[in-house]
């Protein structure tokens, strides 16, 4: 159970205390209701209807493919999950990027549609005028820099950043920038431990760190991952809780056979 009993329900405010109090965050993502409910009343601070629902749900290859319609549709069943945990959506590709006032209103609009309590948007220096503007007007914003999966292409893989000076400088100069924009807290993906522990002591907002090492102010996996429901996607970050991969396809043999062998139903089992 979580350790953080104290607060009722989590929100921004919540975050910022258990940084001030150094009690770490956790985070896990979730997509639906029933895992977003499991993981909720296990204790679970904070929930991520991530865009990685485009990798592990709909089987693509990045998360550029997944929509803003899929998105609401997706936080809709979690948040009906969800009693104390704070829920944060993803923008998905393409619904921020180009337009301050179109970013304004798709934020808005996952709030509106979903009851989620805040957004999630990729990107350093060029989205703080962006960011400015939608916490300007109350939607909270969380951050996450370092590597980000919708600029993939850009950068042609999933390498870690900021693995030099001039790019781990960058990486901070990011953190502080998006920290003056408003955003109230910040993922850092995928960059040196020693990088993350620099920025998380440079910022008064709690950083979630995923493959940034043990020094964030707390830490966030995808709940496939962790659970050991994907199989062909091992990066050094992730620690594997489980292995419901086999744990499924075990039973789901079993039941096989036992439909094969007509021992399923049994006297019991049938009306």
């Amino acid at each position: 159970m979580s350790t953080h009993k104290e607060f009722t329900k989590v929100t921004t405010k919540a975050l910022q205390l258990m940084k001030a109090k150094n009690k770490k965050i956790s985070a896990l993502t979730a997509y639906d209701y029933t895992t977003a409910n499991l993981v909720d009343s296990a204790g679970i601070d904070l929930i991520l209807v991530g865009d990685s629902v485009s990798n592990v749900f709909q089987g693509n290859d990045t998360t550029l493919p997944v929509t803003l319609d899929e998105m609401i549709y997706h936080t809709k069943a979690v948040a009906k999950g969800i009693n104390r945990a704070m829920l944060v959506v993803d923008m998905p590709f393409m619904t921020y990027e180009t337009n301050m006032d179109e970013a304004f209103r798709n934020a808005g609009r996952i709030l509106k549609e979903t009851h989620a309590g805040a957004v999630k948007l990729e990107g350093g220096e060029r989205m703080a005028e962006t960011i400015n503007k939608i916490t300007g007007y109350g939607i909270p914003v969380m951050g996450h820099i370092g590597l980000v999966p919708q600029s993939i292409h850009k950068f042609g893989s999933y390498k870690a950043r900021g693995t030099n000076e001039e790019e781990a400088n960058e990486i901070l100069k990011d953190a502080k920038i998006l920290e003056e924009a408003g955003v109230f807290a910040l993922v850092i993906e995928k960059v040196p431990a020693e990088l993350a522990k620099n920025i998380t002591e440079s910022i008064n907002i709690p950083t979630i760190g995923i493959g940034a090492g043990p020094f964030c102010d707390g830490q966030i996996l995808v709940i496939n991952d962790m659970l050991g429901l994907s199989t062909d996607f091992n990066p050094r970050f992730v620690r594997r809780y489980n292995n419901l991969a086999d744990h499924i396809s075990s039973a789901v043999k079993s039941y096989i056979e036992d439909v094969r062998s007509s021992s399923f139903p049994n006297e019991s089992e049938s009306y």
